[in-house]
């Protein structure tokens, strides 16, 4: 479990990239709708795992691109909205989880579960 500082810290990395993901003017990247679900820097502030759930991507190959050549900029950024000794790398990774939950969602809905009747638990009670 991180410390509250390293956890404060997380939290602003993660709601600074949210506004800044928003001004890269690579299509690569304005592929869709993107969250930063999660952010994970190291004790030492040197580096930082940022974790994003894209609805609608084309191409995860060329999102990862685009957002690799926009490191730069988001950690100059980045340092310019933060008061930090030292700028964590920035390592992206896809967080999928938002779609599994909704495809599990889909399929438990779509399920064909018969309702109990309340006259078959009063059989069983007597």
């Amino acid at each position: 479990m991180p410390s509250n500082r390293i956890q404060r810290i997380n939290e602003d990395i993660q709601r600074v990239l949210a506004s800044l993901l928003r001004d890269i003017k690579d299509p690569r990247v304005n592929q869709g709708m993107i969250s930063v679900t999660a952010v994970d820097t190291t004790s030492d502030l040197r580096q930082a795992k940022v974790f994003l759930s894209v609805f609608g991507q084309q191409s995860e190959k060329e999102f990862l691109k685009g957002l690799k050549s926009a490191t730069g900029f988001l950690r100059h950024r980045l340092g310019q909205s933060l008061s930090l000794r030292h700028i964590p790398e920035l390592q992206f990774v896809l967080d999928n989880s938002i779609q599994r939950g909704a495809r599990i969602s889909a399929i438990l809905g779509d399920l064909d579960i018969p309702e109990e009747t309340s006259d078959e638990h009063n059989d069983d009670d007597i």
